[in-house]
């Protein structure tokens, strides 16, 4: 996988000073990175340690107005490589696209972000725990003409992104609705899953709103399933940053940043050995605080420095492990 990914890489670089003469028809790539490598303590188990949390590089563009891509590689997530997204993109009439491959099933706000946009060193139990599914398959994209407001929906694999061969009977679905004007997103969904052979359909709805300085956020999601494998989840995350300029070295922003987010008991539908589907996510609520000095450039150009804690409370009797307890997160983040 490694060749194929540098082959494609010196492919891309070979023709990004190329474009044909057609002026509608352009080859050049946007490449992009983005690195994130990360100290953790484990308050509650007195144990630590160093990650590469995310060595993330993407390649994208047009090679006509109505015609885009996307390629997204992770070369080191926790020290293995993984493919993300692989799509095409085609404009068909005026407002109204299709897409095909693989890449994140539109349903969600939270778990759309990419490593370079999070506010947090972690994921909210919604973006990690309750809906982070990438799949194979298809969508239409319809930005309504007349309004701020978009249309998702697709069908797709039931099955996970690591093996497209398998062949089914069943589909997984989802579909949003999203309205975005004057800083204001407002956004329901819904979405049908089937990772390992248990449907579980998900309901949500998120509300955000920023200016300059602020952005404030909530969002709920609901995780039923079929035939009543698992007892119904709940999860929600509301948060909020606020950043100001500053002169400190090489940084120029400072930020501030709160979340409070929590789950119901909640299963990713694995059966054990005997084909129970079980509690893999008990039941808590989570307290996140943290700051973030930048050095911000544009858009695809800062470094970052966040420290976060987090508290977890557990509604039942519970020994976490380091990776679900109390602990302290410094990282440093630098997109390109």
């Amino acid at each position: 996988m490694k060749p194929v990914f540098i082959t494609l890489m010196l492919a891309a670089a070979t023709v990004s000073g190329v474009t044909a003469a057609n002026d509608s028809i352009d080859y050049r790539p946007n490449i992009h990175g983005t690195v994130r490598a990360r100290f953790e303590h484990s308050t509650s188990a007195g144990e630590h340690r160093f990650q590469v949390r995310n060595a993330r590089l993407s390649v994208d563009g047009k090679i006509m107005k109505e015609i885009s891509y996307f390629i997204n590689t992770d070369l080191c997530d926790r020290g293995k490589m993984k493919i993300l997204d692989a799509w095409a993109r085609a404009e068909f009439a005026p407002s109204l696209s299709l897409q095909a491959g693989q890449f994140r099933m539109p349903f969600g706000i939270d778990p759309f972000r990419a490593p370079h946009q999070y506010y947090f060193a972690n994921r909210s139990f919604i973006g990690k725990q309750m809906c982070n599914y990438r799949a194979v398959g298809a969508m239409l994209i319809y930005d309504v003409p007349s309004l701020p407001l978009k249309i998702e929906a697709g069908g797709f694999n039931p099955y996970t992104i690591g093996d497209h061969t398998p062949w089914s009977k069943k589909l997984a679905a989802a579909g949003k609705v999203t309205y975005s004007h004057s800083g204001l997103k407002l956004s329901t969904g819904i979405s049908t899953i089937r990772p390992n052979n248990v449907r579980a359909n998900l309901l949500g709805a998120c509300a955000g709103w920023e200016n300059d300085r602020w952005i404030v956020e909530a969002e709920y999601m609901h995780k039923h399933y079929v035939n009543k494998a698992h007892k119904a989840s709940h999860a929600y995350s509301v948060f909020a940053n606020w950043w100001m300029p500053v002169k400190a070295g090489i940084f120029n922003r400072l930020s501030f940043q709160g979340r409070f987010d929590g789950l119901t008991d909640h299963s990713d539908t694995a059966p054990d050995e005997n084909g129970a589907i079980t509690t893999t996510d008990p039941a808590r609520n989570r307290l996140t605080g943290g700051a973030t000095i930048t050095y911000f450039k544009k858009k695809n150009m800062f470094f970052d420095f966040r420290v976060n804690y987090e508290k977890y409370f557990y509604h039942k009797d519970f020994v976490p492990t380091a990776d679900a307890g109390d602990k302290l997160v410094a990282e440093l983040v630098l997109r390109f």
